[in-house]
């Protein structure tokens, strides 16, 4: 299994938007993303100068059906 990339929620939300997520609306400092046809959404923290942590990714990854590999994949595109 690769290594999960630590970064900030911005950096996460585009590697999600980048594997066909959506964000639907911010509650706070909570980026609600959704995906058409699926009923699972991820509510990703994003705190100015904090890395989300590596468990919260690891759900929001198996939650939204990726597999690590491919989710690194979709963080180091750049579009």
């Amino acid at each position: 299994m690769p290594k999960l990339p630590r970064a900030d929620g911005e950096a996460h939300i585009a590697a999600f938007r980048r594997a066909g997520w959506r964000v639907n609306h911010i509650e706070g400092s909570h980026h609600i993303l959704v995906k058409e046809g699926s009923s699972v959404h991820h509510s990703i923290p994003v705190h100015t100068g904090k890395d989300l942590g590596i468990l919260l990714l690891r759900k929001f990854i198996e939650k939204s059906g990726l597999s690590p590999e491919d989710y690194c994949t979709f963080f180091s595109r750049k579009k």
